[in-house]
């Protein structure tokens, strides 16, 4: 039974974009140097489809570099940089919510294709406990070319990943690894304030930095099959500090992400399925407890709502939601947001040491308030 993780977002830290790389070389005090002059690849060499070359030849020019500005008093607010990807030839550009949530109010978003074309963008949509967003570009260019959609329910565990993204502001930089498990509850913040986001996360060991949030985590074919978002670190608490990979990053399922960013783009806000009571977000290892009461004193079960139809107390314990083991309220809530307001889900849970079945309609919220 895998603990919840805590990880990182990993948006651009703040002062956005690079304009260059600076390295400390490991031999700094050497002061000479000797240039050697390298003969040219010959120009009939070309790369077989199905490699990692061919697939992201083909998947650049549908990614693109965000920079986002808050607005500040005298218009120079602070930034960050990230990434998003082409979505529908009306311009439309998927991303973490956490990418764009200091330039939403009033800020600034520009997006930067491979090409170097820059255009302004607006926040159609955003929907903070996914952690997805939905740009448009304000005078989109034709011939836009979205990035295939893959089926994250049929990724399996060792499958090649390729990660593309601009961490540090390194735009354009792609990554390779594989898929290292499934189904994953990781709960992620910013610490900055924000809420947390929860999911069933891909887990990839394609390096992922600061700057790739929001880009696509493709398969070996090119198809998107999540959306990059996190990383556990060895760094002290939150934030973009120097929290690096370690071999660790989190995605976003596509078919979540999919459903996330239609529904924004149709209503411009976000729909959460629920089932109607209040868990304990502190514990792990034993299940999701209901609480003795919700928020302000309120009833723990929602009257008449789906845990409470379903026949669920204060006290009962969930352990299991669809046939997967909750050992958290994070874990918990992970699994429900894979589903969609009215599907009917099994769950297991145990009442005076006791355990026993039950299953419940998912009802929903709509907005992150």
């Amino acid at each position: 039974m895998a603990a919840v993780l805590v990880a990182a977002l990993v948006a651009g830290g703040v002062g956005g974009g690079i304009g260059y790389w600076a390295a400390q070389r490991g031999d700094s005090e050497s002061t000479g140097s000797t240039t050697v002059s390298s003969g040219e690849a010959p120009a009939s060499f070309k790369r077989d489809p199905g490699t990692v070359a061919a697939v992201a030849a083909k998947a650049l020019p549908s990614v693109v570099t965000i920079q986002a500005k808050s607005g500040g008093s005298q218009g120079e607010g602070e930034g960050g940089t990230g990434t998003g990807f082409v979505y529908d030839q009306e311009g439309h550009i998927v991303t973490n919510n956490h990418v764009v949530a200091s330039a939403a109010e009033g800020g600034a978003l520009s997006v930067t294709f491979s090409d170097g074309k820059t255009y302004d963008a607006e926040v159609v949509g955003r929907a903070q406990g996914y952690d997805v967003a939905v740009l448009k570009l304000t005078d989109a260019p034709k011939g836009l070319k979205p990035l295939p959609l893959g089926n994250s329910d049929q990724v399996a565990v060792g499958d090649s990943t390729i990660a593309i993204g601009a961490p540090f502001g390194l735009s354009n930089t792609v990554t390779t690894g594989i898929i290292s498990a499934k189904n994953r509850p990781v709960a992620s913040g910013d610490g900055q304030g924000g809420g947390n986001s929860y999911m069933s996360a891909l887990q990839t060991d394609a390096s992922i930095n600061p700057g790739n949030s929001g880009g696509p985590l493709l398969d070996a074919s090119g198809a998107v099959i999540g959306i990059n978002s996190a990383i556990q670190s060895t760094g002290n608490g939150f934030g973009q500090s120097q929290a690096g990979s370690i071999g660790l990053g989190f995605a976003i399922p596509v078919n979540q992400a999919k459903n996330v960013a239609e529904q924004l783009i149709k209503t411009g806000k976000p729909v959460y399925p629920v089932i109607g009571a209040t868990v304990n977000m502190t514990e792990q290892g034993e299940g999701a407890t209901i609480a003795a009461q919700g928020s302000g004193g309120t009833a723990s079960v929602t009257p008449n709502g789906p845990a409470a139809k379903a026949g669920l107390k204060a006290g009962d314990v969930i352990t299991g939601f669809g046939g997967h083991v909750i050992d958290s309220g994070p874990a918990l809530i992970s699994e429900i947001w894979t589903h969609k307001p009215g599907d009917s889900v099994k769950i297991t849970y145990e009442r005076d040491g006791k355990a026993a079945t039950a299953t419940v309609t998912l009802g929903e919220r709509t907005g992150d308030s």
